[in-house]
């Protein structure tokens, strides 16, 4: 069984530009969260337009599974850049996506910037997409430790975006599937998000939560500590657990 619960907050900015949803039809379940560029602007419109374009589509959808996240990433594509044309916002309009898709047995998860999917194991992560953002390279080069990245310079810098056009093709990344069984729980968030809380923190709070929802106010409670004093960014996330483990 599956249950979850959808988070969003807009910290301590006058705007709330991350946009989540969760929907579900015969026993599949499409999760998404963007996060919009508030540097370039009408960061929160294109975060809506994408996260609309995987409700329409999912609701819509009888293709298979596997094929679902790269043609809807495309089609959000599609619709944001010509979102940005009737709006005349063509330098505007950018956001990351984060989307994870199951029916219970396997499990699909697509990203493109810097929000995340975390899966964790009964008292560990066992996996996470990588951030298509600078500091993530860095990890990747050896040239930074990957505890480095929250409090590099250039965290924010992403290299990847939806609303921003593709010169060698999809630059969205899609995990190879993975197996339902044996994951207690999925975090998709954004960097306001993680960046306030660890991973060993996620964890124990997962080892002591009851419920998704106990989870996720868990884990508000101690990225409002953490951010205490600081100019907090839009937080949001979208938890899911898998209770047969």
């Amino acid at each position: 069984m599956i249950t979850y619960e959808v988070f969003s907050n807009k910290g301590r900015r006058e705007v709330n530009e991350d946009s989540a949803g969760a929907f579900e039809k015969n026993g599949r379940y499409c999760f998404v969260l963007c996060d919009g560029l508030g540097g370039h602007g009408m960061g929160d419109a294109a975060s809506q337009c994408v996260v609309e374009t995987f409700k329409t589509q999912f609701d819509e959808k009888k293709a298979e599974l596997k094929e679902f996240l790269p043609e809807t990433f495309e089609m959000a594509q599609d619709f944001l850049l010509a979102e940005q044309m009737l709006r005349n916002a063509k330098t505007k309009m950018k956001t990351t996506a984060v989307a994870m898709l199951t029916d219970g047995i396997k499990v699909y998860i697509g990203h493109i910037g810097d929000s995340r999917c975390y899966a964790f194991g009964k008292r560990k992560v066992k996996y996470r997409t990588l951030d298509h953002s600078v500091p993530q390279m860095l990890v990747i080069s050896h040239e930074i430790k990957e505890t480095e990245i929250r409090n590099h310079p250039d965290r924010s810098l992403v290299l990847k975006a939806m609303g921003t056009k593709w010169e060698d093709g999809p630059e969205f990344e899609i995990m190879k599937e993975k197996k339902l069984k044996g994951t207690r729980a999925f975090l998709l968030c954004s960097d306001g998000f993680w960046e306030l809380i660890e991973e060993k923190t996620m964890c124990e709070l997962l080892v002591k939560s009851s419920t998704v929802k106990e989870w996720v106010d868990g884990m508000v409670d101690v990225i409002w500590k953490n951010g205490e004093g600081k100019n907090m960014d839009n937080f949001s996330a979208v938890a899911v657990w898998n209770t047969k483990e």
